[in-house]
C-alpha cells in the first residue's frame, strides 16, 4: 500500500532546497507494513490489517515533512508541481493494474466478481471507491459472497483524498503566515499550526468514530476518510518541529529503548487485534495505534543508528518497501484469481504462491511502469504529462463501458411459489 513518497524522493523534493535525510528504516517499516496486509488476507495473521494504519501513518508524516520543507525553502507550497508529483508516483501503476486486472477478471473471473469489478472499477478510478463500498454496504470484513477485487482500493482513495485537501492547508498556513500580526505580535510559524490543526482534527476524527461505531457493523468507521483521518494526521503531526522538539525532550538518550518498547507495543496490538471482533479498536484502539505508529516513525527518524533502526534497515525488508505500493495493488486481485479453490493449494503453501506471484508483478511494475515514468519520462511532466494523464484517465473510462457485464442470474419463479 501507498502511496506515499517514498523518503528518497522526499530529501529531493521539487521546489524545496531544504533536504531531508534518507532514513533507511522507514522504507523497512513500509516493508513491516505489507507484510502484515499480505498475511492478513491470506489468513495467516489476523491483526495485520492494522498495516494499513502504520502506511497511513508514514503517508501522512512523509508528506508533511515535504509540504513543510518546501514552505521553508519558498514560503509557499506549489500545488501543481505537487499534484503532478503524486500523479507520477501513483497514476502509472494504478491504471496498469487496473487495466490488466480488468481484462483478466473479464476473461477469466466469474460472474459475479466481473460484475461487481465493473461496478466499482469506476470508483476507484476517480478515487471515490471507499465511499462506494459503504453506499452498497460492502463490509470490509465480510469474507462471504461474490469477491471484490479491487475492494482493498478504499484505502488508496482515503490516502488520495488526504493528498488532494492536505496541500490546500499547508498553502492556507503558509500565507496567513506572511501575514503580520495582529497589533504588533508576530504570527506563529506554519509548523505550529500544522500541529495544532493536525491534532484537533485528529481528535474529532476520534470522536466521530466512537460516535458512528454500532451494533450494525464497522466498516462505516473503518473506511471512512472522517473516521480515519486521525492515522493520517498522526503522522503528519509527528513531521512538525515542536512535535519533534517534544520527542527530543521527552526521550533524550533513551530513543533507543522507546523505539523498541513502541515497536512492541505496536507488535501486541497486532497480535490481539482480530478485525472487527476487536471492538475496542474502534472505541480507541486504532488511535493507539495510529499513535504509536507516528512516535516510532519520529524515533526512527531521530535515532536512525539504534538497534530497532538497523534491524528495519535489512537489505531485503527495505527492497520489500519500496516495492510495497505495487505490491499492494497487486496482492489482493492475486489472491482472487489465484484462489484455494483455483490452485488446490491451503495453508502457507497458498499464502507462498500468492505471495510470490504477487512480489514479482510488484517488481516488473516498479521497474518497467512506476520507475521510468516517474523518473525519466520528459513526455509525464508539464503539458505533455496531462494530456498523458487525461488520455489514461478517458481509457480507463472506456474500458468500464465498453467489457459487457454477464447477465444477471436467472431467478426460477416456480421456487418463490
Amino acid at each position: 500500500m501507498t502511496q506515499a513518497e517514498p523518503n528518497r524522493a522526499v530529501r529531493a523534493a521539487d521546489g524545496a532546497s531544504g533536504r531531508a535525510p534518507y532514513v533507511p528504516a522507514l522504507d523497512g517499516l513500509r516493508g513491516v507494513a505489507i507484510l502484515g496486509v499480505l498475511l492478513f488476507h491470506t489468513d495467516r495473521l489476523p491483526g495485520g490489517f492494522l498495516g494499513v494504519d502504520l502506511f497511513f501513518a508514514l503517508s501522512g508524516y512523509l508528506i508533511t515533512d515535504l509540504l513543510l520543507r518546501e514552505v521553508a525553502a519558498s514560503g509557499s507550497v506549489s500545488l501543481a508541481a505537487f499534484w503532478g508529483r503524486r500523479i507520477r508516483r501513483l497514476f502509472p501503476a494504478l491504471a496498469a493494474m487496473l487495466a490488466s486486472v480488468a481484462v483478466l477478471v473479464w476473461a477469466l473471473g466469474p460472474p459475479d466478481t466481473v460484475r461487481t469489478m465493473l461496478s466499482d472499477g469506476p470508483w476507484v478510478q476517480v478515487n471515490l471507491v471507499n465511499w462506494h463500498l459503504l453506499a452498497e454496504s460492502a463490509g470490509y470484513w465480510d469474507r462471504f459472497g461474490a469477491e471484490r477485487v479491487f475492494e482493498h482500493l478504499w484505502s488508496i482513495a482515503v490516502e488520495e483524498q488526504f493528498y488532494l485537501v492536505w496541500p490546500l492547508v499547508l498553502l492556507a498556513a503558509a500565507r496567513s503566515a506572511r501575514r503580520p500580526g495582529r497589533r504588533g505580535h508576530p504570527e506563529r510559524p506554519v509548523d505550529r499550526r500544522i500541529a495544532v490543526a493536525s491534532v484537533a482534527v485528529s481528535a474529532a476524527s476520534l470522536v466521530l468514530m466512537v460516535l458512528l461505531v454500532g451494533a450494525d457493523g464497522t466498516s462505516r468507521v473503518y473506511m471512512g476518510t472522517d473516521t480515519r483521518a486521525f492515522s493520517l494526521l498522526l503522522g503528519a503531526a509527528a513531521a512538525t518541529r515542536p512535535a519533534r522538539a517534544l520527542l527530543a525532550a521527552a526521550v533524550g538518550r533513551w530513543a533507543g529503548a522507546a523505539a523498541a518498547a513502541t515497536a512492541a507495543a505496536i507488535a501486541v496490538i497486532w497480535l490481539l487485534a482480530d478485525g472487527a471482533d476487536t471492538r475496542w479498536l474502534f472505541t480507541g484502539g486504532l488511535f493507539a495505534h495510529s499513535l504509536a505508529s507516528a512516535l516510532l516513525i519520529g524515533l526512527c527518524v531521530r535515532a536512525p543508528r539504534t538497534r530497532l533502526s538497523r534491524a528495519l534497515s535489512w537489505r531485503p525488508l527495505r527492497w520489500l518497501g519500496l516495492v510495497s505500493y505495487s505490491l499492494y495493488l497487486w496482492h489482493w486481485p492475486v489472491i482472487v484469481l489465484l484462489s484455494p479453490e483455483r490452485t488446490g493449494l491451503e495453508g502457507w503453501a497458498w499464502t507462498a504462491v500468492v505471495a510470490a506471484a504477487a512480489v514479482a508483478l510488484a517488481a516488473l511494475s516498479k521497474y518497467l511502469v512506476e520507475d521510468p515514468i516517474r523518473f525519466r519520462a520528459r513526455w509525464a511532466r508539464g503539458r505533455s504529462g496531462a494530456w498523458a494523464f487525461a488520455g489514461a484517465m478517458v481509457g480507463l473510462a472506456v474500458l468500464w463501458v465498453v467489457l459487457p457485464a454477464p447477465a444477471p442470474p436467472a431467478v426460477d419463479i416456480a421456487k418463490l411459489e
